[in-house]
């Protein structure tokens, strides 16, 4: 799949391209992907807007797009929320343990171990999951956002998958061991 190029843009996507350029300062190759399909484009950017208005941090948000990255073997999704995260001052630690759906933060370690959950068991948790999930301390709007963030990342990751997108950040490899010595990943 080829990407779109900003310059070439026309219409709706040249309208988003100008968007995503004018916040970002760069039009990141995963959008110039979806610039194949503006209401996708489109979609992809309302969706994460609205969520960025949501009850999560940007540095929850980004550690639940590490978490889901890793899960679904992402490497431009790891690569991209590595960089951001790190710009919004995770640690390398925190960037590592949240692929593992770690945090030091108890509430955002609950949030991250749903959104793995989610992946993995294709959204399937049952009562006993959703259990957990309140037992950890997340509300039923917490868990709903948590979803609805699966949900973004997931997207993005499979159309990475399919385009084969070229990575454009620092490059960050699958297999990377979080560094904790009580996750279980070592």
């Amino acid at each position: 799949m080829h990407n779109s190029t900003p310059q070439a843009a026309t219409g709706q996507t040249k309208t988003l391209f100008d968007g995503v350029q004018g916040k970002l300062g760069v039009v990141p190759n995963l959008i110039r992907v979806l610039g194949n399909a503006p209401a996708a484009l489109k979609g992809y950017l309302t969706f994460s807007a609205a969520l960025a208005d949501g009850q999560f941090n940007p540095k929850v948000r980004e550690q639940i797009a590490l978490t889901v990255a890793q899960t679904n073997q992402c490497a431009y999704c790891l690569s991209a929320h590595s960089f951001i995260g790190g710009k919004l001052g995770l640690t390398q630690q925190d960037l590592a343990e949240a692929r593992q759906a770690h945090a030091t933060d108890p509430r955002t370690e609950a949030i991250l171990k749903l959104a793995q959950s989610i992946v993995t068991q294709r959204g399937e948790l049952g009562a006993a999951g959703l259990e957990d999930a309140r037992r950890a301390g997340l509300t039923d709007g917490d868990i709903v956002e948590t979803v609805a963030h699966v949900a973004l990342n997931t997207f993005s990751n499979y159309i990475n998958h399919i385009a084969g997108t070229v990575i454009d950040f620092p490059e960050v490899t699958l297999a990377q061991e979080c560094g904790t010595s009580s996750c279980g990943c070592r």
